[in-house]
């Protein structure tokens, strides 16, 4: 049996990973002496992350084997670090235990008591929202996310992870994996079952085993394929038109601009953020903190001033008339909630869309071209550019202009740009001074600076 105590120098390969990072330094600030490497780790040449990370302690290689010595007693791999890296052999040389980043996770969960955060759609947000909540009541919980807070960002980090001190950790728990079937924690949320990176029967059953070791189950009974999965009404949650046996109901909902605001079981809440999905993020929230002794007027006073989570309905600005929204959306159910969630800002949305894989893409057509669809108002647009290749062996069976075809052929204004260098020009001339620049995409790190190249060149 492996237990997290006996390791004190562990190395990372790929440690620049929002995975893989937030683990890292939650490590670090355990008390370990926590190393790493990454591939985009370059002699020279500045790296954000590489400096966050060294900055926190963390001791930052290329990726060539040097950072791994006979001090090393773990070392750590993320799914896409391959038998080749250098580091790899050489931690199979010396001995060197090797764990997956899930496997490390599930110790550091069973070391406390765990919250964990599944679903298709919502667990970042969902994660730093009880975060929020848990801190403001004062019980000091820790947090490891997949994406950063932006109140942590503000202050110099990446803002993924925290200790706490307190006896509760918050994490996320991703499915698309399968690593959430390793957790066993105290108390496991499911917010939601959509097509995704599985078919939904293959994660029906990864959620059953979730549920099955979780000590505690809570579900969005406002999500069909969820609500068969709950443990009983009484632990569960959801927007009161959609399941009305739910313990804690969210009603009234409205939204002013970028704000939303709504009750929970009565109590008032205030969000600055936009979308009906943002609203179901708080009510599980809200739920879980509510389980553990934390009252609704308490949650609500947390969130009225949470300042969300990076490229999550990040809004950049207004000019022109024009705001610029930067999201994360990169699923189906995910860029339908998002260009929902703009409407109520402007009379016209164009959103712009950067799928990522050929084969998640090709899995997804469909879903994605019937969901946008149903999502998009007869003045709005969709756009889209090339699909995202990260390399490897895949086959190039599909293209973004495919899915841009099929929502044209069903009636909607869509274009496809290949390269998005050249999108904000040829979409110029259909901005009003009425409108929502919606920019979504995942896995590709270069998204993280093109909302702001938009935002400049607007």
């Amino acid at each position: 049996m492996i237990e997290l105590n006996q390791f004190k120098r562990p190395f990372f390969i790929g440690v620049a990973g929002a995975g893989m990072s937030a683990i890292a330094q939650y490590l670090q600030g355990s008390g370990m002496q926590v190393s790493g490497s990454d591939r985009f780790f370059q002699p020279g040449v500045f790296n954000e992350t590489k400096a966050k990370l060294e900055n926190e302690g963390i001791q930052c290689f290329v990726q060539n084997g040097d950072g791994i010595t006979a001090d090393t007693d773990l070392v750590v791999v993320s799914t896409a670090v391959e038998d080749s890296v250098p580091e790899v052999k050489k931690a199979r040389e010396l001995n060197i235990p090797i764990l997956k980043r899930a496997e490390l996770l599930a110790l550091i969960a069973a070391s406390r008591k765990t919250i964990a955060i599944g679903g298709t759609s919502g667990k970042s947000t969902t994660t730093g929202m009880l975060f929020a909540i848990l801190q403001h009541a004062g019980l000091q919980p820790g947090i490891i996310s997949g994406a950063g807070l932006v109140n942590l960002i503000r202050q110099g980090k990446i803002g993924n992870a925290a200790v706490g001190s307190g006896e509760w950790l918050v994490i996320e728990a991703d499915e698309s994996d399968g690593s959430i079937v390793q957790y066993k924690p105290e108390i496991g949320v499911l917010l939601n079952v959509d097509k995704d990176h599985k078919e939904i029967d293959v994660l029906v059953d990864v959620f059953a085993t979730f549920r099955s070791n979780s000590r505690h189950f809570i579900v969005n009974r406002g999500n069909a394929i969820a609500r068969e999965l709950s443990a009983g009404a009484s632990n569960d949650f959801a927007a009161a038109e959609l399941d009305t046996d739910a313990a804690f109901k969210a009603t009234d909902f409205t939204q002013q601009g970028f704000e939303s605001r709504f009750l929970i079981n009565g109590v008032p809440f205030v969000l600055q953020l936009a979308g009906r999905h943002n609203m179901e993020n708080a009510l599980a929230a809200a739920t879980v903190a509510a389980r553990l002794g934390v009252k609704l007027a308490t949650a609500a006073t947390a969130l009225a001033s949470y300042e969300g989570i990076y490229r999550r309905n990040q809004v950049l600005g207004n000019k022109n008339g024009i705001w610029v929204v930067d999201d994360f959306a990169h699923n189906p159910v995910k860029c339908a909630a998002a260009i929902s969630s703009c409407q109520p800002v402007a009379s016209k949305v164009i959103a712009w869309f950067q799928p990522h894989g050929y084969g998640p893409t090709k899995f997804l057509r469909h879903d994605f071209v019937e969901e946008i669809g149903k999502a998009l108002r007869p003045g709005d647009e969709i756009w889209m550019s090339e699909i995202f290749y990260a390399g490897g062996t895949a086959v190039k069976d599909i293209s973004a202009k495919d899915l841009i075809n099929d929502l044209r052929a069903a009636g909607h204004q869509a274009f496809f740009v290949a390269d998005r260098k050249d999108l904000l020009d040829t979409m110029r001339p259909h901005f009003t001074k009425d409108t929502v620049l919606l920019l979504m995409g995942a896995r590709d790190p270069s998204l993280e600076t093109f909302a702001r190249e938009v935002w400049d060149q607007l």
